[in-house]
This record gives C-alpha cells, structure tokens and sequence, in this order.
C-alpha cells in the first residue's frame, strides 16, 4: 500500500505534485496508525491493512480469492479468517474511522445523510435476507439492506457508519440468528431506528452536525424526525410523501392539500446547487406548520417542482423541515441538494470498493467487511480533500492530459494501485 505506482504516459508531475507524494504517504502512514490500536495481534492488523489496500487496487472484484492474489496470499483463508474469527472489534475501529473521516472534511455547514442500499443475494442463508425493496431495480427482489450514515462537506463525503437491516421474519426465529451468529442483544429495529442509533453514536462521540438529510423512509417516520426535535434539537431537511399529515393552526391538512393552495407568489426559483450542466435550478415555497413549543426552532413544509413541468403533481417533492426560525428557503433548497452525495457515496464504494462483492454470511463478516469499505472509502475521501488543492495547482503548470482527474489516475497517484 506504501508503493506509487504511476504511469508516466498518463501523468506529468511537476514539483509540487512530488512534494505532495510524501503528504500521500505520511496520510497512509497516519491512517494505520489511527486503526492499529483497535487489533491485538499483529497478523490481524496486517491482514486488515491488505484488506483495504485490495479494496483499493483496480481487482475488479473485491471476493476473497481475488482480495487474496491481490495481496499475495495463495488462498483465501487468511481474508476469510480476518472477516470471521479474528479477535478485533470493528464497531471500535467503524468508530474511529468515522472520527478520522469527519476530522478530514469538516465544515460548519457539515451534514449528516442517511439511506439504505440493497445487496443481491442468490441463496437464503445470509443474515438478514429475503425478498424485499431492492432500490436499484425499484422491484421486491432477494436481498439484504443496509442502513448507512454518511458525512457531507464542501470538501467531500464519506460513509462513515453501517447497520444491517434485518427483517422480523430473522429477529423472530433463534434457529437463523444462532446460524448466523447474531447478537443475543441485538433486537429487530426498523430503518429510522437504526438511523438513530448511528446519529446517537456520533453524538456520544461529540459528533454534531448542521443538517440531517434523509429520504422518504426517515421522513415518513413521525418517530424518528420527532426524536431529532427534542433529543437533540437536530435542524432536519427530510423527504416526505404527499399525504404527510400536518397540522397549520388548528386544521388537519396534508401536504398535497397544502401545497395546492399555494399563490404563484409564494414559489421562488432557487438553486439547490452545481450539477453537471450548471446551477440545478427549481421554484421553491414553503408554509410553517405546528411544531409545538420549539423556541427558536421553527417546523415547515417544503415544496420544489420542475421549471419546466410545473402543473403535473407527479413533479413535485415534499420536504419537512425543521430549522432556526430565521433559516431562509435559499439555504434550505441548498441543504435538501446535498443529499445526493449518500447516493454518490455508494456508487463509489460499489463500484470501485467492493462494498457490494463480500461473499459472507454472517453477522460479524457483515459488519466486518462493511466496516474495512468504509475506512477506504474514509482514507480516500480524506486525501483527496487534503491534496487535490495541489493537484489542480500542479496540473495549472502542466500540459492538459485527457485522464487526468479519473478515479483511476487518481487513486494510482497515490499508491493505492500495484500492476
């Protein structure tokens, strides 16, 4: 993982590019420095080192044969030892990882993004499997989810906590939890719970955020944004359906109803960030609702529709918000456009990281493996904020070169890459 690997045909590198490689390398250095403490056998911390180095290397698929030759065993006995019967505690090393990733990219506008992703599966013996909502696809298909936090910055975004969701139909039966090796104390939870339990660690960590961002499935959940009022005073930008029950004064109303007796006043075009043709720009309205004795807070419903469709109700998003009563819309329409970066952050890691190639079946392989994509999703995500400053200065004095930017380039720039 200490070796540059560059291809000289695809990258100049002028004088501040190779003071920069030893940045790269003191951050690698750093990083496993960081996780060492958390494995008391070296062989462990050794393999655990390998494991993200093969992550990021250009295997195209991150299984345990191929994580094996990538890192020079001849089997994959020592990848599956690390993933199952290794002494190390990856909720301690997910916890410092997330310290590490936050530390890398931290913003005062920083936000907290919440969401699931699935992960196909063929068989029935994988813990927490069955069919279910598969987004990818939109269908029921057989799969395990996931429920993951990530961390948003202008500076980048990281998954930076996982929690497998597993459905009644395993919590309920001893046979399958024995099977798989789960907890005694782990009890079945829905999505919003588990989402909680992520934001409730990082709390205890110290960890705040500006915002908490999340879809549908957290916002419909009248339990989970209502802990993120009075648990913490959390501001909140969460998707929400149409029928999302309010109450304005003393009248019931749901938000279609609400949004459908909006004046064309009340819309404003706003942008809700960079896309890749520009401003992505929306008309923006919102209407406060009840939130109860919130102080300085303040509830709303928030509405965005297409420029270009503005008629058709299917073009509308709804939004509830809760805010500083003196939050304008223009930062909640920026706010509620970060959210994208969760979804960035899993094409990514698997795409790139394997965060979708682990052939294990258990518990703790599950949470293992997860919590070693992470950390190279972290470190990644971390040295790209610390040097591509350096990098656009020392392409500036270079001759533009058609690869350079990619992931690929990128990642062997930095050593992450052996041929």
């Amino acid at each position: 993982m200490d070796r540059l690997s560059i291809d000289p045909s695809q990258v100049f590198l002028t004088g501040q590019a190779l003071e920069a490689v030893c940045e790269w390398s003191n951050a690698l250095k750093s990083f496993q420095q960081r996780l060492s403490p958390y494995f008391t056998r070296t062989e462990a911390r050794q393999a655990a080192f390998n494991y993200i180095q093969a992550l990021l290397s250009p295997v195209e698929r991150k299984n345990g044969w191929q994580i094996a030759e990538q890192v020079g065993n001849a089997n994959p006995y020592r990848v599956q030892h690390l993933l199952g019967r290794a002494q190390w505690d990856a909720e301690k090393v997910c916890q410092e990882v997330r310290q590490y990733g936050v530390e890398g990219l931290s913003e005062s506008d920083d936000i907290f993004a919440v969401d699931e992703t699935g992960f196909l599966k063929q068989g029935h013996q994988s813990v927490g499997v069955q069919v279910q909502y598969y987004g990818t696809t939109g269908h029921l298909e057989n799969c395990q989810v996931g429920v993951f936090l990530a961390y948003i910055t202008g500076k980048g975004h990281t998954l930076i906590d996982r929690r497998l969701y597993w459905p009644k139909s395993w919590a309920d039966d001893a046979d399958k939890r024995s099977k798989a090796g789960v907890p005694k104390t782990v009890e079945f939870a829905t999505k919003a719970q588990l989402a909680q339990q992520m934001l409730q660690s990082a709390w205890d960590a110290g960890l705040r955020s500006a915002w908490v961002v999340a879809d549908e499935v957290y916002g419909n959940d009248a339990g989970f944004w209502w802990w993120l009022e009075k648990t913490g005073q959390q501001p909140y930008v969460l998707t929400v359906n149409k029928k999302q029950p309010v109450v304005i004064g003393w009248q019931p109303e749901r938000a279609e109803a609400v949004c459908q007796s909006l004046s064309p006043e009340q819309w404003q075009r706003l942008s809700c960030g960079q896309g890749s043709k520009g401003e992505r720009e929306y008309e923006w309205a919102r209407v406060a609702i009840n939130c109860g004795d919130s102080g300085e807070f303040q509830r709303w419903l928030v509405f965005r529709r297409s420029l270009e469709q503005i008629d058709p109700p299917h073009h509308i998003s709804y939004y509830q918000v809760f805010a500083p009563k003196d939050t304008s819309l223009a930062t909640i329409a920026q706010v509620a456009g970060k959210r994208w970066g969760i979804e960035e952050c899993f094409k990514l890691a698997k795409s790139q990281l394997g965060l979708a190639d682990y052939e294990v079946r258990s518990w703790v392989g599950w949470h293992r493996h997860m919590t070693l994509v992470i950390a190279a999703q972290v470190f990644l995500s971390g040295l790209r904020a610390q040097v591509e400053p350096r990098i656009k200065d020392a392409e500036s004095a270079s001759p533009p070169l058609a690869l350079v930017g990619s992931l690929a380039v990128f990642k062997a720039l930095r050593g992450l890459s052996s041929n």
